[in-house]
């Protein structure tokens, strides 16, 4: 149960660094040079080794360790080109329906059966819909390019969950922290190869263009706040329900169309939200959908 109100707290965080961004980002961001300013500041996390009982693995748990934080690397710069090519609006919700999807196989392929009971599996289902609902703009079809987008950053996004999850299942919270965000900084220095991408970086000073730096640096804060939560949900989370912990991200969505809607209506200037009456109705009956979802997950936990 622990796990679940983590997650949803994690999310809201998310749903808060969003915000910030959606206020301090003129338009998409460069996929390359912006996977690597994101990840690149895991190399800082060395400096904890003295300081929580880091415990030396072992070289396949290294290599693990690097798997996983290459995987979330280069799920990040799928996610960032998709959003560059296409509409958030055919993007999140194909992220959102496939990843939990494909976390959920990949967790029986590497582990056998994990049979989830008719309540688990309503609840997942719920979770799911609701979350690629809410996202979701009507009239909008995905093609198949931005499906081939989304769905190789789902998958990875899936594949580094489960293979940090396994981590968890050997090493202390602090030492997968380290080790996997340390090979998150070492799969970013491949973006340095394209020369167009060091010019980007090392030509242009990317954090002090921003209008508003504390904004910006409070933005990451938070958001590193919401992934230390995040990999606590996915440390308490039984194996069988890690694929709940992507579902849950429906409530993300809910959180940010709460906070949208009460920022641009007290500050309209600085964030404006334009949502008509059809769209409020699918996004009603889709916050109405997870916390249904939400419902019946406690019920299965319970049982």
């Amino acid at each position: 149960m622990l796990w679940i109100l983590i997650a949803i707290f994690s999310y809201f965080l998310l749903a808060v660094s969003a915000l910030g961004d959606k206020y301090l980002l003129s338009g998409p961001p460069e996929p390359k040079s912006y996977t690597f300013f994101i990840n690149v500041s895991g190399i800082l996390l060395l400096a904890l080794i003295p300081f929580v009982g880091f415990v030396r693995p072992d070289s396949r748990q290294i290599l693990l360790s690097f798997l996983a934080g290459g995987s979330m690397v280069f799920a990040s710069y799928f996610l960032y080109s998709a959003l560059e090519k296409f509409e958030a609006s055919r993007v999140i919700p194909a992220i959102g329906g496939l990843l939990p999807i494909f976390t959920l196989g990949i967790v029986f392929l590497f582990s056998g059966s994990q049979s989830l009971t008719p309540k688990s599996l309503a609840a997942f289902l719920l979770l799911v819909l609701g979350s690629v609902l809410i996202s979701a703009d009507k009239g909008k079809a995905i093609s198949l390019e931005s499906l081939f987008f989304s769905a190789a950053s789902a998958f990875l996004f899936a594949l580094s969950f489960v293979l940090v999850k396994s981590l968890y299942l050997e090493l202390p919270f602090w030492t997968t922290i380290i080790l996997t965000r340390l090979g998150a900084f070492l799969a970013s220095l491949v973006f340095l190869l394209a020369k167009e991408t060091r010019a980007e970086i090392f030509q242009k000073n990317f954090i002090l263009q921003k209008k508003s730096g504390i904004i910006f640096f409070a933005t990451q804060g938070i958001g590193t706040l919401a992934s230390l939560l995040q990999n606590w949900a996915i440390l308490l989370a039984p194996l069988g329900f890690l694929a709940f912990v992507n579902a849950l991200e429906g409530t993300r969505y809910v959180f940010l169309l709460v906070l949208s809607v009460l920022v641009s209506a007290k500050f309209p200037k600085i964030l404006k939200e334009e949502i008509s009456p059809k769209s409020m109705f699918q996004k009603s009956l889709a916050v109405l959908i997870i916390i249904i979802g939400l419902g019946v997950l406690t019920l299965s936990l319970k049982t």
